[in-house]
């Protein structure tokens, strides 16, 4: 890093530093929210097998909502485990490069990852658009729920890997597997 970046890194540290709490409180909620899907999708699944084995009755929307319940906890935890570095990885080579290429190749992983967030978000705009206008028999609301993981997942991913890209640029570290708070560093 040469003087001019060390500069420029120095004067967006603070507000980058900043930006992280902020985004540390959108992870934590939502992870809350996914947490909360996992345990409401549970009691569902376990509702429906009680009335369906036990009352030889079924509960008509639990399948529905049970699927639209782990889309959400799927896309919001993988949202936040791009952001604290627990994304899927193959370390291998970095044990053999210098720092710097590390640094490159962690940025190259955020660039993809970002592209994927896009696209999760067009590709899913587009089926939550045409799926609009189809009711979901069980449940009487629009198909468009059933895409809506997929578009807010993909926002929450391409924000907290620009957020790594910004905290790289700056100088600041990234989380990396659960090694870094990334609100408690200065």
């Amino acid at each position: 890093m040469n003087d001019r970046s060390a500069r420029q890194g120095g004067l967006m540290q603070p507000g980058l530093l900043r930006l992280a709490v902020w985004l540390g409180y959108v992870a934590k909620g939502a992870l809350w929210a996914a947490g909360a899907g996992l345990v409401a999708m549970t009691a569902i699944i376990g509702a429906q097998v009680f009335f369906r084995y036990l009352l030889n009755d079924s509960i008509i929307w639990s399948e529905p909502a049970a699927v639209i319940l782990m889309g959400w906890f799927i896309f919001l935890g993988a949202a936040v485990g791009i952001r604290e570095g627990y994304h899927l990885s193959f370390d291998i080579l970095l044990y053999l490069v210098s720092h710097r290429v590390k640094m490159v190749l962690f940025s190259l992983s955020d660039i993809v990852v970002t592209a994927f967030g896009i696209g999760m978000v067009w590709f899913g705009w587009q089926l939550m658009s045409s799926a609009y206008g189809i009711t979901l028999p069980s449940l009487g609301i629009t198909g468009a729920v059933d895409f809506m993981p997929l578009v807010a997942g993909g926002v929450l991913m391409v924000i907290f890997s620009l957020e790594r890209l910004a905290r790289r640029a700056a100088g600041l570290p990234t989380a990396r597997f659960g090694e870094t708070e990334l609100e408690e560093v200065a």
